[in-house]
């Protein structure tokens, strides 16, 4: 072991323990003291005495010597060995990252990772996609049965969306134009590309089960669409009348339509959310109506919120016919999400409510008497912030998977026996987040492995963050701006202060930067982009999607992949608000422009 790895008391103390054990002489001051070395004569004669006095003198000379000789074998014995002299540190001199005789753009290219992103997100719209390749879902026409990094499908170049779906099976997309895109071999295993199926209804989102694709048009009008090509030809299709009210044919491909039974008038759906089995309306008027969204298994967890509905008690009439949630009558609901076999309900007043399955703690509530909540239950958000003199407020909800995410405005007031003249962050709003579920694979984002987490915890790397606003001049907190929750990983878009207005008027310093994108969760299939296989329990950054952009100016993989947030540009000469948007779905990952 190297004598570094000790302090100088430890090497002697090693130097001591190895002497061979010999007689200790006496000290210096000892043998030199008056009182054994006296030059007066000795009180009595004796024949002996000049011997003994040249005795004493040859014995204390060998003493001195002897004292000398182990003194200085002590000292080299016992001090350690001489420090190697450091070494100056290397200075490295850091070349400017500017350059002459380039331009102003160029120059913020090499200087800002961020200004290039948001650049290249405006010049090349598109999809880039990761994660399991097994059905030719990440990367139509690869033989990868993984893609561990971003990649652009080269049929999304140019091209912006209104929605993307992905499952591991098969993938979705809405055009600009509202027509539907479909891929992957739960769609064809004969068809490699995306194909356009189902078009001329004016569609705005889409969501997946497991065999069929809800679709809302622009008009509120619900359809149900087989995921599979032969279903979709061998199906039943209904005939569809003209502009003019007749002459009417049979659709192309089959399909369903969903119809909520008395909608008031100038009342339509404008919101739709979805599992595996169940999917959720959501109309202009704040009602709620579930109805089953697969052929395979009818909903039997509760997702449909109707006491003991199963398939055997289910009403006459269409298998996949609309439900109200009844229970809900007198709160306007304004957003509805949905987990594989969950939903969750916010009204505009910021109450919440679950519904459905809750074996791995997804609502927020206790299990313990049943797996699953067949009605729509209100969850007690205050007593999250019992004894923090915070008043909470849900500002958003988001599902998917096995979990459910809240993010909450907590104001901060005076306690029972405070005084608010003495607090000096009084009102002051916290922005946080909470999340409930199944984490075994990481994906409570607090760095645990739970199994099932049944009441709701902070995230807490997203909960309790604030930043200063140039413009404001003071703190704000950061808020987030969406979840995407896929089946078993998350992604997170802060809706921190961006800045999108660097102009050819502005100097070379002037550069755009987008929104922060966290991730976490599952990563079996590498749908975390990061490249590696292990899952992560703590929200993490991944690197740019177009790493060849940054390679080009001089740049590694040292910077982080920013989101671009809505703005309007010029696309192909003309001008239209476009966005970078995130959706995690089953072991796949996309980002896509989105309109």
């Amino acid at each position: 072991m190297s004598a570094r790895s000790f302090g100088a008391t430890a090497i002697r103390s090693l130097a001591r323990s190895h002497r061979a054990p010999t007689i200790r002489p006496r000290s210096r001051a000892q043998l030199m003291s008056p009182r054994k070395f006296s030059h007066r004569a000795t009180p009595y004669f004796s024949p002996h005495q000049p011997w003994r006095k040249k005795s004493a003198a040859i014995f204390a000379a060998a003493a001195v010597v002897a004292i000398v000789y182990t003194s200085r074998f002590n000292e080299v014995r016992a001090e350690a060995p001489p420090a190697p002299t450091p070494e100056p540190p290397e200075l490295i001199v850091e070349e400017p990252k500017k350059k002459k005789g380039v331009s102003k753009e160029e120059n913020r290219d090499m200087i800002s990772s961020q200004h290039l992103q948001v650049k290249k997100s405006w010049e090349n719209p598109g999809v880039y996609a990761w994660g399991s390749n097994a059905s030719k879902v990440a990367a139509p026409g690869s033989k990868d049965v993984y893609v561990k990094t971003p990649r652009r499908i080269p049929y999304f170049d140019d091209v912006l969306l209104r929605d993307i779906k992905l499952d591991m099976n098969f993938g979705a997309a809405v055009l600009e134009n509202g027509d539907l895109v479909q891929w992957g071999a739960g769609y064809s295993d004969a068809t490699e590309q995306p194909t356009a199926t189902f078009k001329g209804k004016n569609l705005t989102s889409i969501e997946i089960s497991k065999d069929r694709i809800i679709g809302l048009s622009k008009n509120g009008t619900v359809y149900s669409i087989p995921v599979s090509k032969v279903d979709q030809d061998s199906g039943f299709k209904p005939i569809e009348s003209s502009w003019m009210g007749y002459f009417g044919k049979r659709s192309d491909i089959s399909y369903r339509k969903l119809q909520p039974k008395n909608l008031g008038m100038f009342e339509k759906v404008t919101a739709i959310s979805g599992g595996l089995e169940h999917v959720v309306l959501l109309t202009n008027a704040g009602r709620a109506y579930t109805a089953a969204s697969g052929t395979e298994d009818f909903p039997s967890r509760g997702q449909l919120g109707v006491p003991g509905l199963t398939w055997l008690t289910r009403p006459k009439g269409p298998y996949d016919m609309c439900h109200e949630l009844e229970t809900l009558k007198g709160f306007k609901i304004q957003k509805v999400v949905s987990g594989d076999l969950h939903s969750v309900l916010l009204d505009k007043s910021g109450r919440v409510f679950v519904l459905g399955d809750n074996s791995s703690g997804q609502l927020g509530i206790d299990s313990t008497e049943s797996p699953y909540v067949e009605t729509p239950t209100p969850l007690p958000i205050n007593g999250w912030y019992q004894g923090a003199n915070q008043v909470p407020k849900v500002t958003n909800v988001f599902a998917g998977g096995k979990n459910s995410i809240f993010t909450i405005d907590a104001t901060r007031v005076a306690g029972r026996l405070e005084d608010p003249a003495g607090i000096r962050n009084l009102g002051r709003v916290t922005a946080d987040a909470w999340i409930c579920g199944r984490g075994i694979k990481g994906s409570l984002a607090n760095g645990k492995w739970t199994h099932i987490q049944e009441k709701p915890v902070k995230i807490p790397a997203l909960s309790g963050l604030f930043e200063y606003d140039e413009k404001k001049h003071r703190s704000i907190p950061i808020r987030m701006a969406n979840f995407s929750i896929g089946s078993e990983h998350t992604a997170a878009v802060m809706a921190n202060v961006t800045y999108l207005d660097a102009n050819e008027r502005g100097s070379e310093d002037d550069t755009n930067w987008g929104a922060d994108v966290l991730w976490w969760g599952g990563n079996e299939y590498y749908q975390l982009g990061t490249g590696k296989r292990n899952n992560v329990a703590t929200p993490l950054y991944i690197r740019p999607l177009d790493m060849a952009a940054e390679i080009e100016v001089g740049r590694k993989d040292e910077h982080r992949f920013h989101i671009t947030p809505k703005h309007k540009v010029k696309v192909k000469g003309r001008k239209v608000e476009i966005e970078q948007r995130v959706e995690c779905g089953r072991n796949v990952t996309a980002v896509y422009s989105g309109v």
